[in-house]
């Protein structure tokens, strides 16, 4: 298996559809924190802001996976009851619109606190 070196090679191993809703995760990240760097981090697109880890997201069949933790999840925590959700993770089903408003927030957030 090729070792992903850049977000953009992460998100060309996934279907059109899949990286168009990827690209749309980036871009609202990169919006949400004009200052953070893009990186690769336990091998999925990662932002990083003052040298600490912002926040992570991951193509998985059937979601986005999103990764705010400690505290994006916390202080979001009643938006994000909606979906499932892992330790440190949040699901968003590829089948229903992306909330990329709710996930520029959760960023803004995080920004704050790092």
């Amino acid at each position: 298996m090729e070792k992903i070196n850049s977000i953009e090679q992460y998100i060309a191993g996934f279907p059109v559809d899949v990286q168009n809703t990827l690209q749309q995760v980036r871009a609202t990240i990169r919006a949400a924190a004009p200052g953070a760097t893009e990186d690769i981090r336990y091998g999925i697109p990662t932002f990083r802001l003052n040298g600490k880890n912002l926040v992570h997201f991951a193509a998985f069949k059937n979601h986005i996976g999103f990764y705010a933790t400690p505290t994006g999840h916390q202080a979001f925590a009643g938006e994000l009851s909606k979906y499932k959700q892992g330790k440190g993770s949040v699901q968003f089903p590829l089948d229903q619109p992306m909330p990329l408003e709710l996930i520029g927030r959760i960023v803004q957030h995080r920004a704050g606190h790092i």
